[in-house]
């Protein structure tokens, strides 16, 4: 059978990890999970009633491609409540997570063969999921002096397009509002489309995330019910895009996807009426971050700069080993700790840096630190 080269994209390699964690429990072994960014709590129970009362009554088939309008509407009013903005719902296009989003994105901003500046560390997604649609992913390497985050002197001129997430994966830094106008700006000045990811917004411990929305109308913005809303395996997403090119997307959306599952939508118009819930959750997060700089250093991994939003800490490892991916077994294997090597997020330094995911119940991740420092302590 033929393959094509464009599909030959690099493995996801937390869900390797992920893989690996699993068949230790299943030979009986405890697994403390610091490998993935997904909560340990289930959707809230306002959408779980929801979906029960959905499934009775109503036949869940197909909905329009750009999704429920009354979910549009929904979401339209939280950029009303989180950002002060007045946003046509009409330009909320509902996704099959954000992943469905991306590929509306890449495919709907970009030509075969175009070149998509992308910060190291980041999301190794954004990278294969180009490489798939025949695009150039470029690198942008960032300073921990910028908080991992790339600034416009990083940003080439020959780039059709740029993705920034704020709060990032995996640092959990976020921009200012001076610093993503300066990113903005800079796409603007070389003719670049400008794709903020924001599927962390909502998470955040000191300040709040900006929206590139409020800074302008010519950008397409991505989220999804996957972290904050607690709704990772429902795979239901969102993206705002120019009032100008709402049919461009709707008809690729029908084409691609004919809609996102019903039942989903459903589950997401409820949650986001969940603020007791979906708060207690932030406050576990932020009782967690206190937990990991705290516990990180005192295990040996001391090289750490503090998140500012989602639920990650990435690790600066250079010191203690050559070879992340190795390490991270090591220490599944010897402290039942699971946990990300660098490699997914940046190809280049990945090697010596590691992510440690904080989403979990607190008593995990006070029990996965004790095993950290007794680990490290017999190293």
């Amino acid at each position: 059978m033929r393959a094509s080269r464009r599909s030959e994209v690099d493995p996801f390699i937390v869900m390797d990890v992920m893989e690996a964690a699993r068949q230790a429990e299943a030979s009986g072994r405890s697994i403390i999970h610091m490998e993935v960014g997904q909560p340990g709590t289930p959707a809230p129970a306002g959408a779980r009633a929801a979906v029960v009362g959905a499934l009775e009554s109503d036949p869940l088939g197909y909905t329009v491609a750009l999704g429920l309008p009354a979910l549009r509407q929904r979401i339209a009013t939280l950029y009303k409540d989180w950002y002060g903005l007045d946003l046509n719902p009409d330009r909320v296009i509902v996704t099959p997570g954000s992943s469905g989003a991306f590929l509306l994105a890449f495919t709907a901003l970009f030509e075969a063969g175009d070149r998509v500046g992308l910060g190291e560390p980041g999301y190794p997604s954004y990278r294969q999921i180009l490489k798939a649609l025949s695009l150039q992913p470029v690198g942008l390497p960032t300073s921990l002096e910028n908080r991992l985050q790339p600034v416009p002197e990083d940003v080439p001129a020959d780039l059709a397009g740029l993705i920034v997430a704020s709060p990032a994966n995996p640092s959990g830094t976020m921009l200012s509002t001076v610093a993503l106008s300066g990113l903005i700006g800079r796409a603007a000045e070389i003719g670049a489309a400008f794709v903020s990811d924001e599927i962390y917004h909502g998470i955040q411990y000191e300040g709040r995330a900006v929206s590139a929305l409020e800074i302008s109308d010519d950008v397409c913005v991505i989220n999804s019910f996957s972290k904050y809303f607690s709704m990772t395996g429902w795979r239901v997403g969102w993206m705002v895009v120019p009032e100008a090119e709402i049919r461009r997307y709707e008809r690729l959306a029908q084409n691609m996807f004919i809609c996102p599952p019903h039942v989903s939508q459903v589950a997401a118009l409820a949650a986001m009426d969940c603020d007791v819930e979906l708060q207690a959750n932030l406050d576990v997060y932020t009782e967690n971050r206190r937990l990991m700089l705290d516990g990180l250093p005192r295990a040996g991994f001391d090289r750490i700069a503090p998140p500012d939003g989602a639920f990650y800490v990435y690790a600066d490892v250079s010191d203690l080993t050559r070879d992340s991916l190795a390490f991270s077994r090591e220490i599944l294997a010897e402290a039942g700790v699971a946990v990300t090597p660098g490699l997914d997020f940046d190809p280049k330094r990945g090697k010596g840096t590691l992510r440690f995911s904080y989403a979990r119940a607190t008593a995990d991740i006070a029990e996965g630190l004790e095993r950290l420092r007794v680990f490290m302590n017999r190293r």
